[in-house]
């Protein structure tokens, strides 16, 4: 794996997912050397003045009245990291503490936040060498930023609580530090608020987010498709002159993915007859387009926002240098407030537990013998005997109820804290994390109507699925999964589909068939 360089323009989506989730190196680009010199010269300039300046010379939030003489600065900075890394509960993930981190150092780099270069290298060098800190799962309000989880990082930077080296080992982050080789920074005026103050948190979530669901929206549309083809149900209401009608591209990208994958299937063309009597097919079969596509438009929606939040210096106060200019100034702001993240954070659970929902409901017309066109009840070997499906979708049912209540927003919800100077906040932490919750749901619903469709298909022989439905079987029964037969121990089964599925890997058996879905 390359390793990233961060520069004073944003990250990529890309560069973000190679550094949480496959370890790559993290470097300083030459552009966020000179931009983070030239704003600390700003910060050295006002910490030697006698005039009090916020963040620089005073204390913070509902304290901010309060100037700090010089030698009780250096005291300042460790109260204030110690002080907010007051998280509670369960570790949070690795890959979300990695893109925490590395989305805070794509601010610093920006030469908005007047940390000195060594603050910001040693962030990197740590991202480099997989020293994660200890994060907790309870502790941001999502404004100031994730004041909290930021506060457990900074704290690793200084010498001070816990971490998990590159083997996953839990130590003291001194001895982590020293083992790679590393010094912990004494943090200079204005570096604990630099480091700890941003929506980076939700921000990282938000894009592993997109990320996954950008996959997952294509495997629906494929498991989509083959329960259509496996309950008879006909491609011709996925035509394109259908979809330009109404021009959502979601809808459209998703109806031409369905038309695909049931391509050439032998199944679709034995019932494309004049004696056939199905005048219409149920709503979760005809109308996926129109779910999923929405769901792809909301996507995109959040993409264009996260965009605009990784492009963005968050921090407060920040630095303004003006271009050419050796001097600048520090101003206040409330660029921190996580209310943009936030939303559409809430908008993707929703999303979620939509498509959800419908594949849900696609699964369930497979089990019921009056509404599955000749296929045995449940799916089973010997009704009655064997239970086949039955308990599978009981599952389904089950995380689908979940997302519901996921579905709920959290950012609609504020609690006032610091002596109500912070008396609106974006909960935009919460959000994210069980936007996590809902995708991992959305994920293992649409891997169980996958491993139904591939054994409804194969009920259907002698006729023949399609050449990418028939991949996908092939590729459940390369695993045990997925085959008709008596009843067997099913829950590994459905953990090997979610994996398949998770992976990228049912996806991609369809992609080797037809090429790139859209």
């Amino acid at each position: 794996m390359h390793a990233i360089t961060v520069g004073t323009g944003p990250v990529s989506f890309d560069d973000l997912v190679a550094v949480t989730r496959h370890g790559a190196a993290v470097t300083l680009g030459e552009d966020a050397l000179a931009a983070i010199d030239r704003a600390r010269a700003v910060i050295d300039d006002l910490a030697a003045a006698e005039t009090p300046s916020y963040g620089v010379s005073t204390g913070f939030g509902a304290l901010a009245t309060r100037h700090i003489p010089v030698e009780m600065r250096a005291q300042l900075q460790r109260s204030l990291v110690r002080s907010h890394a007051a998280g509670s509960g369960p570790e949070v993930e690795r890959e979300v503490v990695r893109g925490l981190m590395l989305l805070r150092l794509s601010t610093l780099a920006t030469g908005h936040t007047g940390v000195r270069r060594q603050t910001a290298q040693l962030m990197a060098d740590m991202l480099t060498h997989g020293i994660t800190p200890v994060v907790r799962e309870y502790g941001s309000l999502g404004c100031s930023g994730d004041l909290a989880p930021l506060s457990h990082c900074a704290l690793a930077l200084m010498g001070e609580g816990e971490v998990r080296d590159a083997s996953g080992a839990l130590l003291p982050a001194a001895e982590a530090l020293a083992a790679a080789g590393l010094e912990p920074v004494e943090l200079a005026a204005k570096e604990g608020l630099a480091l700890i103050n941003g929506t980076d948190g939700m921000l990282g979530m938000l894009v592993m987010a997109i990320t996954d669901l950008r996959m997952l929206l294509r495997t629906a549309d494929v498991a989509a498709a083959m329960s259509v083809e496996g309950q008879l149900g006909t491609d011709r209401v996925f035509a394109p002159e259908l979809q330009a009608i109404r021009p959502h591209p979601g809808q459209a990208a998703s109806a031409a993915n369905l038309v695909a994958v049931m391509a050439d299937s032998g199944i679709v063309a034995s019932h494309r007859t004049g004696d056939c009597n199905r005048v219409q097919d149920a709503y979760s079969l005809r109308c996926s387009p129109q779910v999923h596509g929405a769901a792809r438009d909301t996507v995109d929606h959040a993409a264009l926002v996260a965009g605009r939040e990784l492009a963005s210096a968050v921090d407060n106060p920040v630095v303004l240098v003006s271009t050419g200019s050796t001097s600048g100034r520090v101003e206040s702001n409330g660029n921190f407030h996580g209310a943009p993240v936030a939303y559409v954070l809430d908008f993707l659970a929703i999303v979620a537990a939509d498509v959800a929902s419908i594949s849900e409901r696609r699964t369930d017309r497979f089990l019921d013998k009056a509404r599955n066109h000749g296929l045995p009840p449940f799916l089973a070997d010997d009704p009655g005997v064997d239970s086949g499906h039955m308990i599978a979708q009981y599952t389904q049912a089950a995380i689908v109820s979940e997302l519901k209540r996921l579905a709920a927003p959290a950012s609609v919800d504020s609690i006032p804290s610091s002596a109500m100077q912070e008396d609106h906040v974006s909960m935009g932490w919460s959000a994210a994390r069980k936007l996590r919750r809902s995708v991992d749901g959305l994920t293992r619903v649409v891997a169980i109507e996958v491993l139904t469709a591939a054994r409804a298909l194969q009920l259907r022989a002698p006729l023949e699925p399609s050449p990418a439905s028939a991949s996908v079987v092939a590729l459940l029964a390369e695993h045990d999964a997925g085959v008709p037969g008596p009843d067997r121990y099913l829950s590994p089964e459905i953990e090997t589909a979610v994996e398949l599925v998770r992976s990228g890997a049912v996806l991609a058996a369809v992609e080797g068939v037809v090429g790139p879905l859209a």
